[in-house]
């Protein structure tokens, strides 16, 4: 574990709250100094950029901090039995967003009602309406619409914390040397994409995902909502395998035939890693790789790219993603990572993390004139958000099986020749049943 020793709130806000005149300070934090937070975060870049600034944390609070980071896989892998413990040793937990149905189906969160509502605890400049909408209904929120959006009975058991929308990443120089218009659409994104190839030896068209499993499913839904498809109707009947999904399999199929060599086993770290070294033209994926193609320490490319919104199919329809924070119900120190919790995600900790690399999660973040002066692709970013789609997949209980089938099916259409509707209409026969014998038709 990484140990972090961290103090909140910023020097007049955080350490102090004034009452009347005359009357002596009061430090919210001073009930919890000295106490050690266990927190589980994922190796990701926007991570990476909050462990640098968990010390900023611990010196305004006195509360430490130690952090437990592993691969986002297998972080899943160890909080589904730590969370199972009847006293577990993580006080806060990143969630990548479709752990959020399981765990609040299977009651393993604390609802963050009653900490918003202690005055004691909640920060009352914390300002939750300069939250990004679509990052807090994907991210934080479920029993409203369909059971993982908001509505009127809707609750929130987590905060967007490295949330993530699609971006399209392309080299400047390339499209510039070859007079290739920037994608704003996807007939113009497949025809670049197999270009680049042609007129660059040697350099694909676009890094993406496709490794079997969670990868290849992902990249197919990257594609399937600007596309006009989605996995369910409204009445949980799978549509995946009509003209829609046809035509996202294809797009993905195309991209990875056009893509740097390798591209069937890449996850999001490969692809960007891909681009990075030039050996890819265009990178569309989250917005958390942005800073290190900037880094040129790590990048061959850095100010070399140029960043445009996910080019719209029938619609525009980014995807939401990424990770979010909670606290989870067996812990032992709820109401100390309640306060951390509300500090990363504060407007100074949002723009702290964001400084250090990290992708925001509040408007204002993006505003920011010092933030868009370092990162100058954050103005696109910002845009980008106007046409996130939480709804991009189905957050559900029984996803974790769907998303399996789907990547591991699709990425025999990449690697094995698998026909496209042969395969979607078996995942949808599969989709299906396994929706059935959850009971999801119950009702009809």
């Amino acid at each position: 574990m990484t140990s972090h020793t961290t103090k909140v709130w910023s020097a007049a806000a955080a350490v102090a709250l004034t009452f009347t005149a005359g009357a002596a300070l009061a430090n919210p934090y001073a009930e919890y100094e000295g106490t050690t937070l266990v927190v589980n975060f994922p190796a990701h870049p926007h991570y990476n950029a909050a462990i640098e600034v968990l010390d900023q944390f611990t010196e305004q609070t006195g509360i430490e901090v130690e952090v437990d980071q592993l691969q986002y896989l297998k972080m899943r892998e160890r909080q589904t039995l730590e969370l199972t413990k009847d006293e577990g040793d993580y006080d806060l937990i990143a969630y990548v967003v479709f752990s959020k149905a399981d765990y609040v189906y299977a009651d393993q969160l604390e609802n963050l009602a009653k900490y918003f509502m202690n005055p004691k605890l909640a920060d009352p400049n914390y300002d939750q309406a300069d939250l990004i909408d679509g990052y807090v209904q994907n991210i934080g929120v479920a029993g409203g619409q369909k059971g993982y959006l908001p509505g009127q009975l809707g609750s929130a058991f987590g905060i967007p914390f490295g949330s993530e929308t699609s971006v399209l990443a392309y080299r400047k120089d390339i499209f510039e040397k070859h007079g290739i218009d920037v994608p704003m659409n996807y007939d113009q994104l497949l025809d670049a994409a197999c270009k680049i190839p042609e007129v660059e030896p040697g350099m694909g068209g676009m890094a993406s995902r496709a490794a079997s499993g969670h990868q290849a499913s992902h990249a197919f839904l990257l594609h399937l909502a600007p596309l006009g498809g989605r996995v369910f109707d409204d009445n949980w009947e799978p549509i995946i395998n009509n003209e829609a999904g046809v035509a996202a399999a294809e797009a993905l199929k195309t991209i990875v035939d056009c893509g740097p060599e390798g591209s069937t086993t890449f996850g999001p770290a490969e692809a960007a890693a891909a681009f990075k070294q030039g050996q890819a033209a265009m990178f569309m994926d989250s917005i958390a790789f942005a800073a290190g193609f900037e880094d040129p320490s790590q990048s061959t490319v850095a100010g070399k790219v140029g960043y445009a919104l996910h080019p719209e199919g029938v619609r525009r329809g980014s995807q939401t993603g990424g990770f979010g924070i909670a606290i989870p119900k067996n812990a032992q120190n709820k109401e100390a990572a309640f306060l951390l919790m509300q500090w990363l995600t504060s407007k100074e900790g949002d723009l702290a993390v964001a400084m250090a690399g990290g992708n925001p999660s509040r408007f204002s973040t993006y505003e920011n004139a010092e933030l868009n002066a370092k990162y100058p692709y954050s103005a696109t970013f910002g845009e980008a958000l106007k046409y996130a789609d939480p709804d991009w997949r189905p957050i559900i209980p029984t996803w974790g099986k769907i998303n399996a089938d789907i990547g591991t099916t699709l990425s025999q259409v990449l690697t094995e020749g698998l026909d496209i509707q042969e395969a979607l209409d078996g995942v949808a026969e599969r989709a299906r049943a396994t929706m059935d014998e959850a009971g999801y038709y119950t009702w009809q």
